[in-house]
């Protein structure tokens, strides 16, 4: 039997200090073809993305492009450069 959840979990450490902030974050997401799902927490400062198809680069240049600061990522548990 095939597993449902997704191949990949993707975690960044976001700098937002409001909502206009994680709604910039959101809004790239949701745009992203290809992720399962992702979650943006404003009060955590985070987002977590799943996918089967998008390589973690793709989704970091996505965040990067909101003009907000990545602090760290991690992709599939391992500590990425950002």
């Amino acid at each position: 039997m095939a597993s449902t959840e997704p191949a990949h979990h993707y975690h960044f450490d976001i700098t937002m200090t409001c909502g206009g902030c994680s709604g910039a974050v959101e809004r790239v997401l949701k745009k992203t073809e290809g992720l399962a799902s992702y979650a943006v927490n404003l009060e955590a400062q985070t987002a977590d993305v799943y996918t089967d198809a998008v390589p973690f680069a793709a989704v970091l240049e996505k965040i990067k492009k909101t003009g907000k600061t990545v602090r760290g990522a991690e992709a599939d548990g391992e500590g990425m450069g950002v």
